[in-house]
């Protein structure tokens, strides 16, 4: 708490005044936290100051609050580029970040409660400078640390606004993205990065080195009693956030999250089911190779009418870079499909949609993919129509928006190609799958154990 409130004053975020008369006063707390290393033992205690708030009022204490934060896709492009160039990866934990932007606005915040100054217990703390929990300390964190960037030479990307690049020379380049207060940045040259991170500790920034039952259909009310809807939100919330890093349980996380209100005892089962297999796979998680083939390649499926209370599809995706996927997703969609050829042929839009998207990403790495991406799928009526757009009497009533899809093979983006189903890995997506066919795709996606890297790699 000490050290919390050293930083506050060193960074000059605020001064003691006398209460206001015609502005609110604003409630903190302290939130505490004990930060683990991977190993299970305690790194250090942490305590943080926040203001509450869910108290400030728009257009009085605050104006503007959007900050845009890393697309976790544009997190895991860095970390494949990075295993594909063999460069070296790094994180950094912004201490305090909220405290560094100028505020625009007046506010006042309490003495915080044990730290009351002797003598001046009736006065407040006028914030000169951002304080967690305010509305606006997100986009004043941004403001501050944009504004950084751009003073080093550093360019934004126009596809992602986290995302920085800094180039010396024809091969030399230095690759950032913010995640809310964390920092992850790799490159090609070493003396670049520790500069970077030099310069980043000037700033007072710090270094911080399913199976599923396979044969069940969950639907609304399936008769098995009410399930404790909180408990219920908080696993599934869990396991949404776990997904970032576990692509195979990415299509019973989704199918769970459907029933967020109102779940039964038979949705909370099977979420428990999950986390059992979770439990046993605690060592599994993607590999990245050095060396691979710098080349974009996606992989799209659907499973038609899967759902049994609207008969909507569900659409799966997956691109990789070399190696391990970095990019996935499974999403029911919005139109109810007449038939397999138009649920495959909206799951490729929406697949063609990253595509573009990565391609962007990727030239700002500097990683252009001059030849069209190669997006896998498994319906050859699908491909034909796609790459014969002409009049089809199955397709005229498809939502236009899906059909873009045309032109964006026809200018070279992306290249449908033909897949074997054995082999299209985002059918661990769209369904259901048994044991033996489960595991194949998962080894597939490049998750692999920890204990079958034993020997061929040094910790």
């Amino acid at each position: 708490m000490e050290d919390e409130l050293s930083m506050i004053e060193k960074n000059g975020t605020w001064e003691l005044v006398n209460i206001p008369s015609d502005k609110q006063v604003i409630g903190v707390k302290w939130v505490f936290k004990t930060k683990l290393n991977l190993d299970g033992l305690v790194q250090n205690n942490k305590a943080r100051l926040v203001a509450k708030g869910y108290v400030q009022k728009p257009g009085i204490d605050y104006n503007e609050t959007f900050a845009p934060v890393a697309r976790l896709d544009t997190i895991k492009t860095l970390i494949a580029l990075a295993a594909q160039k063999d460069w070296k990866l790094y994180q950094l934990e912004v201490k305090s970040a909220f405290l560094n932007r100028k505020l625009q606005e007046k506010v006042y915040v309490e003495q915080p409660e044990g730290f009351m100054v002797q003598g001046k217990e009736d006065r407040v703390y006028r914030q000169h400078k951002a304080l967690y929990g305010l509305k606006q300390a997100p986009r004043a964190w941004y403001g501050e640390i944009d504004s950084y960037f751009a003073e080093c030479g550093f360019e934004k990307s126009l596809s992602e606004a986290t995302l920085y690049t800094e180039t010396r020379g024809e091969n030399n380049v230095l690759i950032l993205s913010i995640y809310v207060y964390d920092i992850v940045y790799t490159g090609s040259n070493q003396g670049m990065l520790n500069e970077f991170k030099k310069d980043m500790k000037e700033k007072q920034i710090q270094a911080s080195l399913f199976t599923k039952g396979t044969t069940e259909k969950l639907i609304k009310d399936d008769g098995s009693g009410a399930a404790d809807e909180e408990n219920y939100r908080k696993l599934v919330g869990s396991l949404l956030y776990l997904i970032a890093t576990r692509p195979y349980v990415i299509y019973a996380t989704s199918l769970l999250a459907r029933y967020m209100h109102g779940p039964s005892n038979k949705h909370y089962g099977t979420a428990k089911r999950v986390l059992r297999y979770v439990k046993g796979t605690l060592d599994y998680g993607l590999m990245y190779e050095k060396g691979k083939k710098a080349v974009l390649v996606g992989y799209c499926d659907s499973d038609w009418g899967s759902s049994i209370e609207d008969n909507k599809s569900t659409s799966g995706y997956a691109f990789s870079f070399g190696s391990g996927v970095f990019s996935w997703a499974s999403v029911k969609q919005n139109c109810v499909a007449l038939s397999t050829l138009e649920a495959e042929y909206v799951s490729a839009s929406k697949a063609t949609t990253q595509a573009i998207w990565l391609r962007f990403v990727l030239e700002d790495f500097g990683e252009l993919q001059a030849d069209a991406t190669p997006l896998k799928c498994d319906n050859t009526s699908a491909i034909s129509i796609t790459k014969n757009p002409v009049f089809h009497q199955r397709t005229k009533h498809i939502d236009r928006r899906y059909h873009f899809i045309n032109d964006a093979l026809q200018q070279g983006v992306i290249d449908l190609v033909y897949c074997p189903t054995k082999d299209q890995v985002a059918d661990i997506f769209t369904k259901a799958l048994p044991k033996e066919r489960f595991n194949y795709l998962r080894d597939k996606l490049g998750v692999l154990s920890a204990q079958s890297l034993k020997g061929s790699v040094s910790v």
